[in-house]
Protein backbone atom coordinates (compact mmCIF):
# COMPACT_ATOMS: atom_id res chain seq x y z
CA UNK A 1 0.00 0.00 0.00
CA UNK A 2 2.27 3.22 -1.18
CA UNK A 3 2.07 5.49 1.46
CA UNK A 4 2.37 9.74 0.59
CA UNK A 5 2.45 10.52 3.85
CA UNK A 6 -1.35 12.35 3.47
CA UNK A 7 -2.46 9.56 2.41
CA UNK A 8 -2.67 5.31 1.72
CA UNK A 9 -3.46 4.43 -1.07
CA UNK A 10 -5.65 1.50 -1.31
CA UNK A 11 -4.35 -0.23 -4.93
CA UNK A 12 -5.77 -3.88 -3.48
CA UNK A 13 -9.38 -2.02 -3.70
CA UNK A 14 -10.04 -3.15 -7.07
CA UNK A 15 -9.42 -7.12 -6.76
CA UNK A 16 -11.20 -6.68 -3.44
CA UNK A 17 -14.20 -4.98 -4.78
CA UNK A 18 -13.81 -4.60 -8.66
CA UNK A 19 -13.14 -1.02 -8.38
CA UNK A 20 -10.10 1.01 -7.66
CA UNK A 21 -10.39 3.44 -5.19
CA UNK A 22 -11.84 6.93 -6.12
CA UNK A 23 -10.50 9.94 -4.80
CA UNK A 24 -12.73 12.37 -2.50
CA UNK A 25 -11.68 15.43 -3.48
CA UNK A 26 -13.26 18.30 -1.52
CA UNK A 27 -10.88 19.32 1.52
CA UNK A 28 -7.77 17.86 -0.59
CA UNK A 29 -5.76 20.70 -2.42
CA UNK A 30 -4.54 19.72 -6.47
CA UNK A 31 -1.27 18.12 -5.33
CA UNK A 32 -2.59 15.96 -3.21
CA UNK A 33 -5.39 14.50 -5.71
CA UNK A 34 -2.73 14.34 -8.66
CA UNK A 35 -0.51 12.12 -6.59
CA UNK A 36 -2.78 10.14 -5.52
CA UNK A 37 -4.21 9.69 -9.49
CA UNK A 38 -0.26 8.86 -10.25
CA UNK A 39 0.09 6.19 -7.84
CA UNK A 40 -3.23 4.69 -9.30
CA UNK A 41 -2.21 5.30 -12.77
CA UNK A 42 1.58 3.76 -12.11
CA UNK A 43 -0.40 0.50 -10.68
CA UNK A 44 -2.57 -0.10 -13.47
CA UNK A 45 -5.53 1.06 -11.87
CA UNK A 46 -7.14 3.22 -14.53
CA UNK A 47 -9.60 4.37 -15.08
CA UNK A 48 -9.54 6.48 -11.76
CA UNK A 49 -11.68 9.03 -10.90
CA UNK A 50 -11.72 11.95 -7.98
CA UNK A 51 -14.70 13.52 -7.48
CA UNK A 52 -16.03 16.91 -5.76
CA UNK A 53 -13.16 18.66 -7.95
CA UNK A 54 -13.55 22.47 -8.48
CA UNK A 55 -12.38 24.16 -11.45
CA UNK A 56 -9.41 26.04 -10.19
CA UNK A 57 -8.04 22.65 -8.85
CA UNK A 58 -9.01 20.73 -12.54
CA UNK A 59 -6.80 23.05 -14.40
CA UNK A 60 -4.21 22.10 -12.22
CA UNK A 61 -4.96 18.61 -12.26
CA UNK A 62 -4.62 18.74 -16.46
CA UNK A 63 -1.60 20.44 -16.76
CA UNK A 64 -0.09 17.74 -14.76
CA UNK A 65 -1.79 14.49 -15.59
CA UNK A 66 -1.66 15.59 -19.56
CA UNK A 67 -3.93 13.85 -22.23
CA UNK A 68 -5.75 11.10 -20.39
CA UNK A 69 -6.99 13.76 -18.06
CA UNK A 70 -11.02 14.28 -18.56
CA UNK A 71 -13.12 16.80 -16.64
CA UNK A 72 -16.89 16.79 -16.43
CA UNK A 73 -17.49 20.14 -14.93
CA UNK A 74 -21.31 19.78 -13.64
CA UNK A 75 -20.44 16.99 -11.84
CA UNK A 76 -17.47 18.15 -10.37
CA UNK A 77 -15.49 14.30 -11.64
CA UNK A 78 -12.12 13.93 -12.71
CA UNK A 79 -11.57 10.75 -15.02
CA UNK A 80 -8.25 9.50 -15.81
CA UNK A 81 -8.10 7.03 -18.49
CA UNK A 82 -10.39 5.96 -20.50
CA UNK A 83 -14.27 4.41 -19.23
CA UNK A 84 -14.34 0.56 -19.66
CA UNK A 85 -16.48 -0.68 -22.52
CA UNK A 86 -20.25 -1.83 -20.34
CA UNK A 87 -20.03 -5.09 -19.58
CA UNK A 88 -22.90 -5.35 -17.38
CA UNK A 89 -26.12 -7.28 -17.43
CA UNK A 90 -28.19 -4.58 -18.83
CA UNK A 91 -28.60 -0.99 -18.69
CA UNK A 92 -28.46 1.47 -15.70
CA UNK A 93 -30.79 4.46 -16.03
CA UNK A 94 -30.58 7.27 -14.25
CA UNK A 95 -33.63 9.94 -13.63
CA UNK A 96 -33.32 13.15 -12.21
CA UNK A 97 -36.81 14.77 -11.03
CA UNK A 98 -35.67 18.66 -12.68
CA UNK A 99 -32.75 20.43 -14.14
CA UNK A 100 -30.89 21.59 -10.97
CA UNK A 101 -30.67 17.88 -9.79
CA UNK A 102 -28.41 16.95 -12.86
CA UNK A 103 -25.49 17.54 -11.12
CA UNK A 104 -26.06 14.89 -8.68
CA UNK A 105 -27.18 12.90 -11.16
CA UNK A 106 -23.93 13.45 -13.69
CA UNK A 107 -21.92 12.26 -10.94
CA UNK A 108 -24.22 8.66 -10.83
CA UNK A 109 -24.04 8.81 -14.48
CA UNK A 110 -20.68 9.13 -14.71
CA UNK A 111 -19.31 6.42 -11.92
CA UNK A 112 -21.62 4.03 -13.36
CA UNK A 113 -19.70 4.92 -17.22
CA UNK A 114 -16.38 4.90 -16.24
CA UNK A 115 -16.30 1.19 -14.34
CA UNK A 116 -17.92 -0.29 -17.70
CA UNK A 117 -22.22 -0.24 -17.28
CA UNK A 118 -24.15 1.31 -20.38
CA UNK A 119 -26.18 4.00 -18.79
CA UNK A 120 -29.34 6.37 -20.04
CA UNK A 121 -29.99 9.27 -19.35
CA UNK A 122 -33.91 10.87 -18.09
CA UNK A 123 -33.73 14.13 -16.87
CA UNK A 124 -36.37 16.74 -16.00
CA UNK A 125 -38.88 14.16 -15.36
CA UNK A 126 -40.11 15.06 -11.86
CA UNK A 127 -43.76 14.39 -10.27
CA UNK A 128 -44.51 17.96 -10.80
CA UNK A 129 -44.94 16.81 -14.59
CA UNK A 130 -46.29 14.10 -14.48
CA UNK A 131 -46.48 13.31 -18.24
CA UNK A 132 -42.72 13.45 -18.60
CA UNK A 133 -41.83 10.43 -16.58
CA UNK A 134 -44.65 8.72 -17.95
CA UNK A 135 -43.58 9.15 -21.52
CA UNK A 136 -39.86 7.15 -20.55
CA UNK A 137 -41.41 4.18 -17.87
CA UNK A 138 -40.81 1.79 -20.36
CA UNK A 139 -37.60 2.47 -20.81
CA UNK A 140 -36.87 2.67 -16.87
CA UNK A 141 -38.47 -0.60 -16.82
CA UNK A 142 -36.19 -1.92 -19.14
CA UNK A 143 -32.97 -0.87 -17.19
CA UNK A 144 -31.15 -3.21 -14.93
CA UNK A 145 -31.42 -0.72 -11.62
CA UNK A 146 -33.04 3.05 -12.12
CA UNK A 147 -30.79 5.63 -9.96
CA UNK A 148 -33.62 8.58 -9.31
CA UNK A 149 -32.01 11.77 -8.22
CA UNK A 150 -34.33 14.05 -6.77
CA UNK A 151 -34.78 17.65 -4.33
CA UNK A 152 -37.66 19.09 -2.67
CA UNK A 153 -40.58 16.41 -1.23
CA UNK A 154 -38.30 13.51 -3.04
CA UNK A 155 -41.26 11.90 -4.62
CA UNK A 156 -39.44 10.41 -7.56
CA UNK A 157 -37.64 8.09 -5.91
CA UNK A 158 -41.70 6.42 -4.85
CA UNK A 159 -43.30 6.51 -7.85
CA UNK A 160 -40.73 5.41 -9.90
CA UNK A 161 -40.55 2.30 -7.24
CA UNK A 162 -44.04 1.68 -8.20
CA UNK A 163 -43.89 1.67 -11.61
CA UNK A 164 -40.66 -0.39 -12.38
CA UNK A 165 -39.57 -4.29 -11.55
CA UNK A 166 -36.17 -3.40 -10.94
CA UNK A 167 -34.55 -2.04 -7.89
CA UNK A 168 -34.66 1.60 -7.78
CA UNK A 169 -31.43 3.55 -5.60
CA UNK A 170 -33.14 6.69 -4.50
CA UNK A 171 -30.76 9.95 -4.48
CA UNK A 172 -31.91 12.63 -1.99
CA UNK A 173 -30.61 16.33 -3.29
CA UNK A 174 -29.63 19.45 -0.82
CA UNK A 175 -32.03 21.36 -3.98
CA UNK A 176 -35.14 23.36 -2.87
CA UNK A 177 -36.64 26.14 -0.12
CA UNK A 178 -35.78 26.49 2.93
CA UNK A 179 -38.09 23.73 4.73
CA UNK A 180 -35.93 21.21 2.24
CA UNK A 181 -33.68 21.56 5.22
CA UNK A 182 -30.42 21.18 2.82
CA UNK A 183 -32.12 17.86 1.42
CA UNK A 184 -33.30 16.14 4.81
CA UNK A 185 -36.80 16.46 4.23
CA UNK A 186 -35.85 14.50 0.79
CA UNK A 187 -34.22 12.04 1.97
CA UNK A 188 -36.58 11.10 5.37
CA UNK A 189 -39.65 11.28 2.29
CA UNK A 190 -37.37 8.36 0.36
CA UNK A 191 -36.79 6.52 3.76
CA UNK A 192 -40.37 6.56 4.51
CA UNK A 193 -40.88 5.15 0.70
CA UNK A 194 -43.61 2.71 0.91
CA UNK A 195 -42.85 1.19 -2.66
CA UNK A 196 -40.73 -1.79 -2.38
CA UNK A 197 -37.00 -1.91 -3.59
CA UNK A 198 -36.21 1.13 -3.05
CA UNK A 199 -32.98 1.81 -1.32
CA UNK A 200 -31.56 5.01 -0.14
CA UNK A 201 -27.82 6.55 -0.38
CA UNK A 202 -27.01 10.12 1.73
CA UNK A 203 -27.48 13.77 0.44
CA UNK A 204 -26.02 14.35 -2.71
CA UNK A 205 -24.27 11.16 -3.44
CA UNK A 206 -24.29 10.52 -7.03
CA UNK A 207 -20.93 8.57 -6.65
CA UNK A 208 -22.57 6.09 -3.86
CA UNK A 209 -25.33 5.57 -5.80
CA UNK A 210 -23.55 5.14 -8.97
CA UNK A 211 -21.26 2.44 -7.22
CA UNK A 212 -24.25 0.73 -5.96
CA UNK A 213 -26.06 0.94 -9.51
CA UNK A 214 -23.04 -0.80 -11.19
CA UNK A 215 -22.50 -3.45 -8.60
CA UNK A 216 -26.20 -4.55 -8.69
CA UNK A 217 -25.47 -4.13 -12.94
CA UNK A 218 -22.29 -6.63 -12.78
CA UNK A 219 -24.17 -9.18 -10.08
CA UNK A 220 -26.41 -10.12 -12.90
CA UNK A 221 -23.58 -10.26 -15.22
CA UNK A 222 -21.55 -12.99 -13.25
CA UNK A 223 -24.53 -15.32 -13.09
CA UNK A 224 -25.08 -15.25 -16.48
Amino acid sequence: MPDLGFAKVDIGRFRRQGVPEVVYGEGKNAAQIGDILSVLRAEGQLPAIATRVDVAKARILKRRLGREFQYFADARLVRLGKARKPDGAGTVAVAAAGTSDIPVAEEAALVAETFGNSVERFYDVGVAGLDRLLSCVDALASASVVVAVAGMEGALASVIGGLVPCPVVAVPTSVGYGASLGGVSALLAMLNSCAAGVSVVNVDNGFGAGILAHKINHTGARQR
